[in-house]
């Protein structure tokens, strides 16, 4: 004999699984695509090639919408996401740094990454480069050169980031360790207003995503050094890896993710994820993506919840050596 109550709650259960699936069945007219940093560089690039590529599918009818939030290091963009509606019109695009190392660096967030959001796909993979500008003598073309440079200019060694607390501040500060060589840190907000003041010669040098000097580096404005890829990459084959110039420490490949606020239903992360990797396939997004110095790579939200939580516990002991603390 079924029981009222038990009745009842079957028709509950059933009446919620036809929501969800609802939930599916109906895309967003248009998604919100927040990140970071400015307009022009590699986070821009990357959440442009994946708004455009949505459009027309179970996630989203008219595509995604860029919404730049620069400053911060990228904790503003976080911060808006995490009271953005959660029903999947909203996602955030930040580089790990903001979820996997800003937990060690600051003794206040304005967000919490493990419960404010949920993993989506990851985007694109990058390196992180050294290059100098016209305030370096032009003879100065490795990493050691640098060093023998900035240890004999210490008034004039110093490097530009896009932000405090983020990866290409942690690389440039650990190799200023490891050598021995005090290197000054300047933070920007974002890597554009770094890479500009570097060419302007109003700083040494800039640790930055590989993609944010490549045009300026073919141009001749400046020169990467050296990037933290494991293998030399195929947008600049000429440019050594810090493993080669003796600095394997600083090998470190970030990636760019999408998240979504906590409680987004599963149902609409599953339709969000399908439609980005699928964004990501296309040649034509892969090859932009290129041309930024980003390698296209998607994937499910179990596996980038995963290297999420690989990369907070590989950074800890490094900022810990480091020794670098934010207040707020």
């Amino acid at each position: 004999m079924i029981h009222r109550r038990t009745l009842m709650s079957w028709s509950g259960a059933a009446l919620l699984t036809t929501v969800g699936r609802l939930a599916v069945a109906q895309p967003h007219d248009t998604v919100r695509i927040v990140n970071g940093f400015p307009a022009g560089g590699t986070a821009d690039t990357c959440s442009r090639r994946v708004a455009e590529r949505i459009a027309g599918t179970s996630y989203s009818r008219g595509g995604g919408v860029v919404d730049n939030r620069a400053g911060a290091g990228g904790r503003i963009a976080c911060e808006v996401v995490k009271t953005a509606p959660a029903d999947g019109s909203v996602l955030l695009l930040t580089p790990y740094a903001c979820m996997a190392i800003y937990p060690h660096v600051y003794t206040k967030l304005g967000y919490d990454p493990q419960n404010d959001f949920v993993a989506v796909s990851t985007a694109a993979i990058m390196t992180h480069a050294l290059a100098v500008g016209p305030a370096v003598p032009a003879e100065v073309k490795s990493v050691k050169a640098f060093l023998a440079w900035a240890r004999a200019n210490p008034q004039q060694a110093n490097y530009g980031s896009p932000g405090a607390g983020i990866t290409p501040h942690f690389i440039g500060a650990l190799l200023g360790l490891t050598a021995g060589v005090r290197l000054d840190h300047v933070p920007y907000r974002g890597s554009v207003p770094a890479v500009t003041e570097m060419i302007g010669g109003q700083i040494a040098a800039t640790f930055t995503p590989t993609g944010d000097v490549l045009a300026n580096h073919r141009a001749g404005k400046c020169r990467i050094l050296a990037h933290s890829g494991a293998t030399r990459s195929s947008y600049a084959p000429q440019v050594a890896t810090f493993a080669e110039e003796g600095f394997p420490e600083l090998t470190a490949e970030e990636w760019f993710g999408f998240y979504a606020p906590a409680r987004t239903p599963a149902s609409m992360v599953s339709a969000a994820s399908t439609a980005i990797n699928a964004a990501l396939k296309d040649n034509v997004a892969a090859e932009s993506l290129a041309v930024m110095g980003l390698q296209a790579r998607g994937s499910t939200p179990a596996e980038m919840a995963r290297s999420h939580r690989e990369e907070f516990e590989r950074w800890g002991p490094i900022i810990r050596r480091v020794g670098f603390r934010a207040e707020s």
